[in-house]
């Protein structure tokens, strides 16, 4: 009996000891299971959310890159080219409050997944009417415009009937036909409704994601997580101007016409490339980035160091959710008119948060001068330098790009390493902004000169031109031709100033087709000023003076060093938003923040800025039905100033407002009994006590903005 208990007894003390053993592995498989999931889902969230940025990316700097492209295509004014590429905000605007407040609360992953898809929608929209227009017709003389003619027309009409009966009637048919079928359409608009639903399906990617990176990542490394997005979409832009170099390259009618009929070169102020073509890869591109959204969970695993902190997420409030392993409904639905009654408490927490309200008008500010800046950057430097718009991309999206990129890394990377607070966040945007437009100030002395254009920018005798108007275009060299002051079709004489057209030139005489035409007899080519033995000229313009070359260099130098130094704060800035403002309206915060960026910076400033810069328009084109087309000419000087005045006065206001939410910051959030641990506590600190002592010093800046909370901890 006793041999009996005894047995009975070891047995039962043995199950209890495998039961916890059992119990123990379980849990430590759990726990594994669960960091293994946590990290694994973080991982192919910033990943997906990477690739998305790239494609929104890649798309808008592909707009970007064919400002002038379109400008020439459709004979619009940098104006009205500035509402299109302003219509992407427009796009945002519509919903961006909704998606950033309600989506929050939603399934984020499937949100931008779905936003994904109608931003390619968009931009294969804008490619559209590439397809219903007819060919592409640029300003040419008319004995030029056919390689086959053998019908040798002098470019000096003395008399309209020296034009043979059959030509003039082929032309006016074929002009006759073009109008109609421009006056009956206007396909710019849906360029500009493809950029809007583009900029609709782009709406939820910023807020969304952002906020659930920070909401799922640690305290210490979301900074750094943010940064990688950044950087890596950065990507985006460099391939997006590299195609826009590549199709700037080709003839936007190539595949339909012969290109040996074709006169123009890139290098011309007509030509126009394949525009549409990258928007039908960008819109495909758009689509892959879609896919993987579609798969990701609502929620991930919160990290062990955040599991009990209130600042960690802004979804716990809102949902609950169910811990069952083959349950994939959620127990709490989502309430809209509840959370519909919260929307104005919660827009009058934020602007009733100085240091977010003074970060917002800062940013406004800002990105008003470098939204502007971007936008007419490729503009500018055609025009500045007489780089064509496939150069000009390139140089952009091998040189620029990479410099903001390595920026953003850097500001990202001096966070995570020097464990920056939100004070140090502010101290770094701050240097960043006041640094790099200082450095833009040395770009008023890196400019061309205007190019010599007679009757423009000079006098057919070779002097400086003062004054503008219609009859500065005619001179006595030219005075025995009929000419169209109208026309733009410049040629380049042998004493190295251009003329409008080969009749304002008063040539006699043309030889050879194409391309390879080559005027004689020019009359105003051989004045005294510039003896010429042969007074003949080539078609295109001339180039630039020998100076622009080194001018261009110096330019390039500087301006990488402005995109670098400028893009450091992009990271902590986004920091800065994030920590300054309750934790439950992150994506709340982003979306008013994303609201008022499109609305009074992403909008207006394309719009003002090609206002300004149409003032300094020399020479308008002209529409085949009559009407002002794209500027052929600008002047150079004015052109430079308005360009960099513009930008450096806004960035400059930006910068003390940037200072005034620093001092705010160091009033506001530390209070006067606390003080952070210096230097020698740190050194005292147990090196595993480190990491815990930044998180709950940075934690207790936090919570001085906002009283609720503080009577919650």
């Amino acid at each position: 009996m006793e041999h009996s208990s005894k047995e009975n007894t070891q047995i039962f003390l043995k199950n209890i000891v495998l039961s916890i053993d059992r119990s123990s592995s379980k849990s430590e498989f759990s726990a594994s299971k669960e960091k293994g999931t946590f990290c694994g889902g973080i991982k192919i969230f910033l990943s997906a959310l990477s690739f998305v940025y790239f494609a929104k990316a890649l798309s808008g700097s592909y707009l970007k890159s064919t400002i002038t492209q379109i400008e020439r295509r459709f004979d619009l004014p940098s104006s009205l080219v500035g509402l299109i590429d302003g219509s992407f905000e427009i796009g945002n605007l519509l919903i961006i409050t909704l998606v950033s407040y309600f989506g929050a609360k939603l399934h984020r992953p499937k949100i931008i997944g779905a936003g994904c898809l109608i931003m390619s929608v968009g931009t294969f929209l804008i490619a559209m009417p590439h397809f219903f227009m007819g060919h592409y017709q640029y300003e040419i003389f008319s004995s030029s415009s056919s390689s086959n003619s053998t019908v040798r027309i002098s470019p000096c009409l003395q008399d309209q009937n020296q034009i043979p009966v059959s030509v003039l009637e082929r032309s006016q048919a074929k002009m006759h036909a073009g109008c109609d079928k421009e006056a009956g359409t206007s396909m710019w608009i849906y360029v500009l409704l493809g950029n809007l639903l583009r900029g609709i399906g782009e709406t939820p990617i910023q807020p969304l994601g952002i906020a659930y990176i920070d909401d799922y990542a640690t305290e210490e490394s979301a900074a750094f997580y943010i940064g990688c997005v950044h950087t890596v979409a950065i990507i985006g832009p460099i391939f997006g101007f590299l195609l826009g170099s590549l199709c700037a390259e080709l003839y936007v009618d190539i595949g339909f016409v012969d290109m040996e009929s074709i006169i123009i070169t890139h290098k011309d102020s007509q030509w126009v490339g394949a525009w549409w073509l990258g928007y039908l890869i960008a819109g495909t591109v758009s689509i892959f980035a879609a896919i993987p959204f579609w798969f990701l969970p609502k929620h991930l695993p919160r990290p062990e160091n955040r599991k009990d902190s209130s600042t960690s997420s802004e979804q716990s409030k809102f949902i609950a959710e169910d811990n069952k392993e083959h349950q994939i409904i959620y127990q709490e639905q989502v309430k809209i008119l509840e959370m519909a009654k919260d929307f104005l408490p919660s827009l009058k927490s934020l602007f009733g948060n100085p240091v977010y309200f003074l970060y917002l008008c800062s940013s406004i500010i800002q990105l008003n001068s470098l939204i502007g800046m971007v936008t007419y950057k490729p503009k500018y430097i055609e025009q500045q330098f007489g780089q064509s718009s496939s150069k000009t991309n390139f140089i952009i999206g091998l040189i620029n790009i990479p410099a903001v990129a390595l920026g953003i890394f850097s500001g990202g990377l001096i966070m995570k390493k020097f464990r920056l607070n939100i004070l140090g966040a502010a101290r770094l945007s701050l240097g960043s902004s006041f640094f790099g437009y200082l450095l833009l100030l040395s770009l008023f002395a890196m400019g061309c000169k205007n190019a010599d254009v007679a009757g423009l920018t000079v006098s057919y005798q070779g002097h400086k031109q003062v004054s503008h108007n219609e009859q500065t275009l005619f001179s006595e060299c030219n005075s025995g031709c009929v000419c169209s002051k109208n026309e733009w079709d410049p040629i380049c004489g042998e004493n190295g100033i251009t003329y409008i057209s080969a009749c304002l030139a008063g040539c006699r005489m043309a030889n050879g087709s194409g391309k390879n035409t080559i005027f004689y007899n020019c009359s105003c080519v051989e004045i005294a000023e510039w003896p010429s033995s042969y007074s003949s000229a080539v078609v295109g313009p001339c180039q630039k003076g020998s100076e622009c070359p080194k001018m261009f260099l110096y330019f390039l130098v500087i301006s990488v060093i402005t995109s670098y130094t400028l893009s450091i704060g992009g990271t902590p800035g986004y920091i800065l938003l994030l920590r300054c403002i309750n934790p439950q309206l992150k994506s709340f915060a982003l979306g008013i923040y994303t609201l008022a960026i499109r609305v009074l910076a992403g909008i207006p400033a394309p719009v003002y800025f090609g206002v300004s810069i149409d003032t300094t328009c020399l020479k308008w084109g002209n529409k085949r039905c009559g009407g002002q087309g794209s500027c052929r000419l600008y002047d150079s000087n004015a052109f430079r100033y308005i360009y960099l005045g513009l930008t450096v006065v806004l960035g400059s206001m930006s910068t003390f407002l940037s200072i005034a939410v620093l001092v705010v910051l160091k009033r506001r959030c530390i209070p006067h009994n606390e003080t952070i641990a210096t230097s020698e506590e740190m050194e005292s600190t147990p090196a595993k006590n480190r990491k815990s002592n930044f998180v709950n010093s940075d934690h207790l800046i936090q919570t001085t903005y906002w009283p609720e909370k503080e009577t919650r901890l």
